[in-house]
């Protein structure tokens, strides 16, 4: 992978770079937000995973993840943050990070995460390049049609418009399983690709994204289980 770190503490790139080498990866490291901001967005397409502090110089965390956002809605983005407060980490999920990182963490954590992170966007990648039928879709009811293939969703015969490779596997995740009740950690296991270690609200930040989106073409299909999680139901619908 070619990586992009914003982190304004020394020590930790260091530490990082030790085993971004290790896994043979190829990682540039800015300490400026606004730096690296503009390492960005001088090769947009460049950059396979993102790496983000949350305070830095200049420019903090969020409006860099912003401000990425508008001009890609898939590169990769894991915030790291010595902050942890819900509102932080939610807010910084809401602003386009794909998952977030509480410091101080074990090196070896934030490597799985960024394997497990670059391992869905190149699956998501393939199913875009392969050769399709636009005419099959993987789930198909009287209001509802995803498919995978075109990574295409579609509510009362709109396209639900600008979902994020999360967003989609959440979505696809829910619906080809209607009314069954996936938990946070489920979710988590499924569509993140690993083990619940606290970060439901990971989750949750996602889901309110992805029923914003949802709203501006049809009425709202997935549903809270209190205490539970989250499920698909289009049944409801007149």
């Amino acid at each position: 992978m070619k990586l992009l770190m914003i982190e304004d503490n020394e020590s930790v790139s260091e530490m990082m770079q030790m085993f971004f080498l290790n896994e043979g990866w190829e990682a540039t490291f800015k300490e400026d937000g606004k730096e690296g901001l503009d390492s960005f967005l001088a090769e947009p397409h460049a950059w396979d995973m993102i790496t983000l502090d949350l305070n830095l110089p200049t420019m903090d965390g969020m409006t860099i993840a912003r401000e990425i956002r508008k001009v890609s809605s898939t590169v990769p983005i894991i915030m790291l943050t010595a902050r942890d407060s819900e509102s932080d980490q939610v807010i910084g999920l809401e602003m386009g990070a794909d998952d977030y990182v509480t410091k101080p963490f074990s090196p070896l954590t934030l490597i799985a995460r960024m394997k497990a992170l670059h391992r869905r966007t190149e699956l998501a990648e393939k199913a875009m390049h392969e050769e399709q039928d636009d005419n099959h879709f993987d789930v198909e009811t009287k209001n509802f049609k995803i498919n995978t293939k075109t990574r295409e969703a579609y509510l009362d015969g709109q396209l639900i418009e600008g979902l994020t490779p999360k967003e989609f596997d959440l979505l696809y995740t829910l619906a080809k399983k209607p009314r069954q009740v996936f938990s946070r950690e489920q979710l988590l296991e499924l569509v993140w690709d690993y083990q619940y270690f606290g970060d439901e609200r990971t989750v949750d930040a996602h889901i309110k994204k992805l029923r914003q989106k949802m709203e501006k073409v049809g009425p709202q299909v997935i549903q809270t289980v209190w205490g539970v999680g989250y499920k698909f139901d289009d049944s409801g619908i007149a």
